[in-house]
């Protein structure tokens, strides 16, 4: 009686183990959701599983049919009142994890435990919707090993924690080679246009389609990323890294209004001067803009410049795309249609005194554009004029204010009082947004562009030149364009900074190597993991010489084939060699008790076989019990360990019979 209890506290401490195993892993695996779905739906969930917790120790406080009924009504209610709409990313994930937090409390059978495990692979895979980065694979990665190794204790003899671990990281390393070729070589299907679900892309920042004092200075102290850039060759100087953007042309005196909208480019731009090829890695973005460097010549068929000179792509917002462009800096635009004159001649009302005082004095009057444009930059330049990133604030007449009176401002404050003085000139002038800059990775090779290289300028229309840019800002701070933004400093002391000067930064810090290490591991990530898609995937092929699908067909089954066959031989052989060494052992272990008159029968079962030896030989069946859990272990279970082979062989040399 005494045994039979002590086995029965053993399989509920077991089972318990088992529990908390299996609990803990679906911790790990909901916990980044904590940041995608809503807070309340996140907490309910939580408190199903804190709750599923307690009921390892206390099994009479888990809730009845009726209690469980009642908490899947209030999760329903929550998703409604939480709604986040029928279908998505969003709709579907909160669904799921909702679902498996009320399975959780109905645990009554391996069954049961398999649904949760199934469901559990589901909700780490909808990761992938709201995040692609290295680290969120390899903790993708890791919380699957737990699941795999939940799944192995389930059909364990013993739950042993670490040997399940162990063997599901053994697993999942097996598949990885055949996880890469069918990565590779299987054929990738695009998501049609009508399941591009509009809910992804809303959290995103970034220039937007107006243009406010202070609206870029609020980008300037995030380090978000927005593109990287990976030159053919030499990469331009930093005073020619120019990546247009929106175009702003209307104002109401105080926002400026970008409007790409049934814009139709009158003539091709007459390109001169280097040519510049680079791949352009764009990072998810609320809008349909590339930044591409000023002004793109060439560029891919997903890619359309409007009659503002400016890249939209047709393809995904809310996904990374790569895009092959050539710029040239140098170009003439040609002429101006009457209405995009009248377009960039647009003022909301009537020129103040001090404005047209300060353009007479600066002759906006009677001298040629050229002229008043370069007495307008030696203002800015002579006069007290400061470049700061918390001018104070405007909010009503921005122009004369700054003008007049702060005289301190950012970028767009620069560009926007220029091209407003141009246009009471009668001069055609807009304001460009975009970036300026970017810092080179000099591990990678390769251009980064954060939101703190927000910029923005002015573009001044001109007999035979055609649009010409003019920027404000580098009469001011010619450090600013010259040397670019030091990040770093910018966010950490919230004023502006800049870039050292290459002879003061001739080594990078070990901090600085190692993020761009990083970084640059995180870029051939997404180029060649993420970015994989249909497209690029063709391309590859055809470089292999695989040009139809017999031959695709070919490729797959033989790398599958060259894969399998060796990694099953070498399985099979480590399975046999370890066995054919158990049943030798086993053997010597049988003809000992043989000796003593216990013999094995034929077709007699290992188990059964122990069970008469303990009945006749009451003093060895510690030893007997020992030896015959060893030998079925490694002789019918997968969960063995390294020196369970060596634990049977000792305990058969120990075994003395008298």
């Amino acid at each position: 009686m005494g045994k039979e209890l002590g086995q029965l506290m053993l399989e509920i401490t077991l089972n318990q183990r088992s529990l908390i195993f299996l609990l803990s892993s679906i911790g790990l695996i909901t916990l980044p959701h904590a940041w995608h779905i809503p807070l309340p739906l996140f907490g309910f969930f939580s408190v199903l599983l804190g709750w599923r917790f307690v009921g390892i120790w206390q099994n009479q406080w888990l809730p009845n049919r009726f209690v469980l009924f009642l908490l899947t009504l209030f999760g329903i209610s929550l998703l409604v009142i939480q709604h986040r709409g029928l279908f998505g990313r969003d709709a579907g994930t909160t669904l799921f994890v909702v679902a498996l937090g009320l399975k959780l409390l109905e645990i009554h059978s391996k069954r049961d435990v398999y649904l949760i495990v199934y469901l559990a692979f589901i909700v780490a895979a909808s990761q992938f919707l709201y995040e692609q980065s290295i680290l969120m694979a390899g903790y993708i990665l890791l919380v699957c090993s737990v699941l795999l190794a939940t799944l192995i204790t389930q059909n364990a003899s013993q739950t042993r924690p670490l040997a399940a671990i162990k063997t599901s990281s053994s697993i999942i390393l097996q598949a990885l080679p055949l996880t890469i070729v069918i990565f590779v070589l299987f054929p990738r299907l695009e998501a049609p246009r009508w399941m591009w679900l509009q809910d992804d892309n809303k959290a995103l920042s970034g220039l937007s389609n107006t243009l406010e004092p202070g609206s870029i200075s609020d980008l300037s102290l995030s380090e978000e990323l927005v593109f990287r850039v990976r030159f053919n060759g030499e990469a331009p100087p930093p005073k020619l890294r120019y990546w247009r953007g929106p175009v702003y042309s209307q104002t109401d005196g105080v926002r400026w209004t970008a409007n790409d909208k049934n814009t139709q480019q009158s003539a091709e731009p007459i390109f001169t001067g280097l040519a510049y090829a680079y791949t352009l890695l764009m990072e998810p973005q609320k809008e349909n803009w590339v930044f591409a460097l000023d002004m793109a010549e060439a560029f891919d068929a997903s890619l359309r410049r409007n009659g503002i000179f400016q890249l939209q792509t047709s393809k995904r917002l809310a996904e990374r795309a790569e895009y092959n462009i050539t710029s040239r800096p140098f170009y003439n635009t040609g002429a101006i249609s009457q209405d995009e004159h009248k377009t960039n001649l647009q003022l909301p009302v009537a020129a103040s005194k001090r404005q047209l005082e300060l353009i007479k004095t600066l002759h906006g009057f009677d001298a040629k554009p050229e002229l008043f444009i370069q007495n307008l930059l030696n203002h800015f330049r002579q006069e007290k004029f400061y470049y700061t990133l918390t001018p104070p604030l405007m909010p009503e007449d921005p122009i004369d204010t700054f003008l007049f009176e702060t005289r301190s401002g950012f970028c767009s404050h620069y560009a926007t009082a220029f091209v407003y003085l141009l246009r009471i000139a009668k001069i055609p002038a807009r304001v460009v947004g975009g970036y300026q800059g970017g810092e080179i990775n000099k591990v990678g090779k390769f251009l980064e562009v954060r939101q703190a290289d927000a910029h923005a300028w002015a573009e001044v229309w001109l007999d035979n030149k055609g649009w010409v840019r003019f920027d404000p800002t580098a009469a001011i701070a010619p450090e600013r364009i010259e040397r670019g933004v030091n990040i770093d400093l910018q966010i950490a002391s919230g004023a502006v900074n800049f870039s050292p000067l290459i002879g003061d930064a001739a080594t990078l810090s070990w901090l600085k190597r190692s993020r761009q290490l990083w970084q640059s591991i995180d870029y051939n990530w997404q180029r060649w993991v993420i970015n994989y898609h249909g497209a690029n995937q063709m391309q590859f092929l055809h470089s292999l010489g695989i040009d139809d699908i017999a031959a695709l067909a070919k490729w797959l089954i033989s790398s599958i084939m060259l894969i399998s066959l060796p990694l099953a031989w070498w399985l099979l052989r480590q399975k046999s060699i370890t066995t054919n060494k158990a049943v030798k052992y086993y053997q010597r272990y049988c003809t000992k008790l043989a000796k003593a008159g216990i013999v094995k029968k034929s077709g007699e079962g290992a188990r059964d076989y122990a069970e008469r030896a303990k009945k006749q030989r009451p003093d060895l069946t510690a030893q007997i019990e020992q030896i015959t859990t060893l030998f079925i272990r490694l002789r019918y279970q997968a969960d063995t360990v390294a020196g369970d082979l060596q634990s049977l062989k000792a305990c058969v040399a120990s075994l003395r019979i008298s």
